[in-house]
């Protein structure tokens, strides 16, 4: 599991890169003069570069030696947190972000990837845990500490330990990191075939619609806690949150190496998202160590769902792996990008911010459903599939 810890070094930094930019707007735009709606964009676009490159760059170049795309990738994202901390303009801004989120999203996939690969499948489930680990831990300690560190030396500051944090993960990588078994080659008609797969696509599905309701709400936690707690000072919520996540992606993997059961973990996490997120107004108004509680159990079911769903894609698609991941980590950063542009949307036209978790709780239990369903019809299969070879015996 050593060999893992570097991948979760690189995770971690793009964890803390994919939302202290967030937490820098106001700042960021302060000082290069611009709206903090336009600033705003520079998200944007790194979630969209993330998400296009993933299976594009995974899919294209499966049949190349992972070790050396997994270092030219974080080489990349490096290379764009630097330009960014530099940058003089929002253009060089939104050039160096789109650099970045492409490199983000090639490592995100591959990392998953080969931390499966490197582990006996008896362990891949801790392995995935790891990954998934880093990027909740850079969130949950790197974000305050990039935002506080930019609000007394300025923004470039905190983009500057980005770049650094990357520069020290690709230099151990360089030097640690052992080969990595290559995925087979993928022609264009098997990647473009992942998309339509019927076994892939409504797991990809859960996880765009648990996105959505998950990393779409917490961009408006501090609204809503206002609206329906009085909370002034959202900062020990956001850490309760974040706290969970850490948690629930560090014990998801031990449970699914001992269960073996991915698919019903997955179920139960979802339950857990759903009853969170619609008692968090109640709670909120009532007591707010009921909210905590809650913020915790829907951190903890939202960063755990990934380590299952990848498990039950590298399960499904052992013969192409690292598209399936590629695409499941694209649809996570288009249902927060989604999540967070109808929440906004909802809000621009008068609606209520501590209905959100409501209207949140709603596109998770959809979530829920697509699984159930999809479940269903798998048991059917296998079942008629049994039937038929029965037949034929």
């Amino acid at each position: 599991m050593r060999k893992v810890w570097l991948l979760t070094l690189g995770a971690f930094t793009l964890g803390l890169d994919a939302y202290v930019m967030a937490g820098l707007l106001s700042v960021l735009a302060d000082d290069i003069g611009t709206r903090v709606s336009l600033a705003g964009q520079l998200v944007t676009v790194f979630t969209l570069a993330y998400a296009i490159s993933a299976p594009l760059v995974a899919g294209l170049l499966a049949g190349v030696r992972p070790r050396v795309l997994i270092l030219a990738a974080l080489a990349v994202f490096t290379l764009g947190n630097g330009v960014t901390a530099l940058a003089p303009s929002l253009g060089a801004l939104l050039a160096a972000r789109v650099v970045a989120g492409a490199g983000a999203g090639v490592y995100s996939a591959l990392s998953t990837a080969a931390a499966a690969a490197l582990v006996p499948e008896a362990r891949r489930g801790r392995a995935l845990a790891l990954v998934m680990g880093g990027m909740s831990a850079g969130t949950v300690l790197g974000v305050p500490i990039g935002v506080l560190l930019a609000e007394h030396t300025g923004w470039r500051t905190t983009m500057w330990l980005v770049t650094g944090l990357g520069a020290v993960a690709l230099g151990g990588l360089a030097a640690l990191l052992p080969p990595v078994p290559a995925a087979p080659a993928v022609p264009v008609r098997a990647r473009l075939a992942a998309i339509a797969d019927r076994a892939v696509a409504p797991v990809v599905a859960v996880s765009f619609l648990a996105a959505v309701a998950s990393l779409g709400l917490y961009t408006y936690l501090a609204p809503v806690l206002a609206a329906a707690g009085g909370v002034g000072e959202v900062a020990p919520y956001l850490w309760a949150w974040g706290v969970g996540g850490v948690l629930g992606s560090v014990l998801a993997g031990p449970l699914v190496d001992r269960t073996g059961r991915a698919g019903r973990l997955v179920g139960v996490v979802l339950v857990v998202i759903v009853v969170a997120q619609a008692l968090l107004p109640s709670l909120a108004s009532v007591a707010l160590p009921g909210a905590v509680a809650a913020l915790v159990a829907w951190g903890a079911a939202g960063w755990a769902l990934q380590v299952p769903q990848q498990h039950r894609l590298l399960a499904l698609r052992a013969d192409r792996g690292t598209v399936a991941l590629a695409l499941n980590n694209s649809a996570l950063y288009l249902g927060s990008a989604v999540g967070s542009a109808l929440g906004g949307l909802a809000l621009a036209v008068g609606a209520a911010p501590y209905a959100l978790p409501w209207a949140a709780a709603g596109v998770a239990a959809a979530g829920l459903a697509l699984h159930l369903a999809t479940g269903r019809r798998s048991r059917v299969a296998a079942r008629v599939g049994t039937l038929g070879s029965y037949e034929h015996s």
